[in-house]
């Protein structure tokens, strides 16, 4: 989120604004299909989901591409 803003202040341009953003969303939907894959596959094929209490997988988008 600190990457936006310094985008901002630093007077960037909306493409590489929207691209930062854009790219974060899509690493945050991301995640949430990660987290959501093992209880759907478990449906799928019948079986209990497994429990696992406070789990998170952190995905970093790709910073790379938007360094000049």
């Amino acid at each position: 989120m600190e990457n936006i803003i310094d985008l901002i202040a630093t007077d960037s341009s909306a493409s590489d604004i929207s691209d930062t953003i854009k790219s974060h969303l899509y690493a945050k939907a991301a995640q949430r299909v990660e987290m959501g894959r093992p209880d759907a596959a478990a449906s799928l094929f019948g079986e209990e989901p497994d429990e696992i209490e406070g789990a998170e997988l952190e995905v970093e988008p790709d910073q790379e591409s938007y360094e000049d």
